[in-house]
């Protein structure tokens, strides 16, 4: 290289043009730049000389406007296009010449500079550059159209990020869903949660730490999620969508229903039926009747919803309700097992139509005891629709008009009675029923009223009665059975306070019920068979029950095999914990919030029973909520004892609640 030489080389990665000035030592050069800065380089950062000319270091800006008049990327296109298909190679100077008819040295340095820049037509080899295949070229330009809609998605996304922070509305694109469920699953399972990048990087762009409780906030400020997202249902694998496939099948029973296999049911619409539930109840899945015979004898009927009306084993409503397993009750509202347009509407017993029904006929003995039962296929027509609080008044005046109530709730306390001589356990204790609708939450705790022990005793008939049809004929159905508790011995019971203290006390030693298909006996019922049969709209085993008696009473094949039988019990039993879990959790959620939200509210509380007695931490119930909640007292307390409470401190989200005991002073 001589003095004078133009050349171009690279500087902490950028390109730039320097004349030769001299030798620096046995290698490096020292180069002249436009500003008339030296730099001493190596020969290898030098990456291009323009020969044939001697340049002074105020030429470069006038050399480069020449470049810049030959640089344009786009007529590396025609010359790879005219090179391709020979496969021929190219060096700058030979560009110049097929692209500008020429090689001057700023035509040459453009071609260079075309040629070493490109990353799509072209690939360097030596000295040389070969024209990539067609095939190449197009991969690579779509790459290229993939990152630029990539970068503009990006872009696009931060941009409406911003735009919600400062409080404007946006319409979310379908490419932000990788940055916002990724947001989504780090808020709800934190460090167990998959893809978590683009959470952490979404989080650290907008200088927020980068922690799931600052990915629910963030969502929580872009307008995504409440300030009370349910994050116990997040996590579990409770389906929140119906599927298109079920949605079409809704579609088609509601505008044409499908024609009814069991074209011989028992017409009992002359019966005269009360279906009894909450006012807030849309899923109406039993109602009752009673019939006075001739003989002085009184009949009682159940009657259940038949959902299998609509559908078959194996079916997509059916795969969809076994999946579900069972409605899913929470504050805010239900997730229901079958679509509500079929759940509340043809499916049910509504008040004054003709529904299709699954009756249990049931002649109780003068103690009780069910004497004669069978079970139809049948066709109700429900004629009242009462809530609890409805027949509880009834009762109470004494409706003459209306006998079969009082008759019905004469014989749910004799059948309460007989069951109680068979070993059944009653265990009472206030339940609370939370209701949230908007920012308001009201919470409401269930009487033990003559109403609900009269629908409670009637549906634990109907549920022996099927149990034993089931045992008789041997039909694999899911049967439920309960192992006899160890109670405490009598006099430790008695010490303890009538009441919940004492139900408490009870509760504690009952073992969980179990489903085989096996049936044996359930201890707190006092029955020696029982399966669940009166919720088929939202319960699965109970659904699988309806299947299998009237498969029988058609004399069919049974539905489902025991080995199939067995399998799909296995599988419902572990979603309906996870769904009793998500129902548990959201309740105390809730019901924490609620005392959140009255912070200067003195409680009646009730001491349940010691948590950790050597910590003083007990298990206190809140009666008029019907909460119980973990408290750690000050001083000496006895199970029983009753006494006032304030919160002091409540945050749900961390399921943390601190309570102080009201001490009243004594009047002087």
């Amino acid at each position: 290289m001589d003095k004078g030489t133009l050349v171009e080389f690279r500087l902490h990665g950028d390109r730039r043009l320097a004349v030769a000035d001299r030798p620096d030592g046995k290698k490096n050069w020292v180069l002249v730049d436009e500003n008339s800065q030296p730099h001493s380089i190596p020969p290898k950062q030098i990456t291009y000389e323009i020969a044939g000319e001697t340049y002074k270091p105020s030429d470069i800006p006038k050399f480069l406007k020449e470049v810049e008049v030959y640089s344009d990327p786009s007529s590396l296109e025609v010359a790879w296009e005219l090179l391709v298909d020979g496969g021929e190679t190219a060096d700058p100077e030979s560009l110049a010449v097929l692209l500008f008819s020429d090689r001057t040295a700023a035509q040459c340095y453009a071609a260079y500079f075309l040629l070493s820049t490109d990353k799509l037509y072209f690939k360097q080899k030596g000295d040389r550059y070969e024209p990539r295949s067609i095939a190449q070229v197009a991969e690579i330009k779509h790459q290229q159209e993939v990152e630029q809609q990539r970068h503009q998605e990006s872009q696009g996304f931060w941009d409406r990020v911003k735009q919600r922070l400062a409080g404007k509305n946006v319409e979310w694109a379908n490419s932000d869903r990788t940055r916002l469920d990724a947001l989504e699953r780090f808020a709800t399972l934190g460090e167990e949660a998959t893809h978590r990048t683009p959470a952490l990087e979404t989080l650290a762009s907008l200088e927020r730490s980068e922690t799931p409780e600052a990915a629910f906030q963030l969502l929580v400020d872009l307008g995504l999620w409440s300030h009370h997202e349910n994050l116990f249902l997040r996590r579990s694998q409770i389906p929140l969508q119906l599927p298109a496939k079920v949605l079409e099948e809704v579609q088609r029973c509601l505008e044409n229903l499908p024609s009814d296999s069991d074209t011989n049911r028992l017409d009992l619409t002359h019966l005269k039926v009360y279906t009894i539930d909450d006012e807030s109840t849309t899923e109406i899945d039993d109602g009752l009747s009673l019939e006075f015979l001739e003989n002085g004898q009184q009949r009682l009927w159940i009657h259940i919803a038949d959902p299998t009306r609509l559908l078959s084993p194996g079916d997509e409503l059916d795969m969809e309700a076994r999946k579900r397993t069972t409605t899913v009750y929470l504050p805010t509202g239900m997730i229901p097992m079958f679509p509500p347009e079929l759940a509340t509407g043809p499916m049910s017993l509504i008040q004054g139509k003709e529904c299709s029904a699954l009756s249990f006929s049931v002649i109780l003995d003068e103690t009780g005891a069910a004497q004669d039962y069978s079970i139809h296929i049948s066709t109700v027509k429900p004629t009242y629709r009462l809530t609890y609080d409805d027949v509880d008044e009834m009762l109470e005046l004494g409706i003459e008009a209306e006998p079969e109530i009082s008759a019905i709730a004469t014989l749910a306390k004799l059948r309460q009675k007989w069951r109680e001589t068979q070993g059944a356990i009653s265990i009472f204790m206030p339940e609370s029923v939370i209701k949230v609708n908007g920012e308001e939450i009201k919470i409401h705790v269930i009487d033990d009223s003559t109403a609900r022990l009269l629908v409670a005793e009637m549906m634990i008939l109907a549920g022996e009665v099927a149990a034993r049809y089931g045992q008789t004929h041997s039909l694999a159905i899911p049967y439920r059975h309960q192992p006899q508790p160890e109670l405490p011995p009598e006099e430790e019971l008695l010490a303890v306070p009538a009441g919940p203290a004492r139900a408490c006390a009870v509760r504690r030693c009952m073992p969980r019920s179990e489903m085989n298909l096996t049936p044996g006996r359930h201890s707190s019922l006092g029955l020696e068979a029982y399966t669940q049969v009166t919720s088929p709209i939202r319960r699965y085993t109970d659904l699988l029950t309806h299947f299998q008696i009237k498969a029988h009473l058609r004399d069919e094949p049974q539905p489902f095999s025991p080995e199939e039988m067995q399998d799909i019990v296995m599988c419902l039993g572990t979603a309906v914990r996870e769904a009793s879990s998500v129902e548990r959790q959201t309740n105390r959620y809730w019901g924490l919030e609620y005392l959140r939200r009255n912070p200067d509210e003195v409680w009646e509380a009730l001491m349940l029973r010691w948590l950790r007695e050597d910590s003083n931490l007990g298990l206190i119930l809140l009666e008029e909520l019907g909460l119980e909640l973990a408290m750690r007292f000050g001083r000496s307390v006895e199970i029983g004892d009753r006494f006032e409470v304030k919160v002091t401190h409540c945050d749900p989200r961390s399921d943390v609640i601190q309570f102080q005991e009201v001490i009243l002073q004594a009047a002087e």
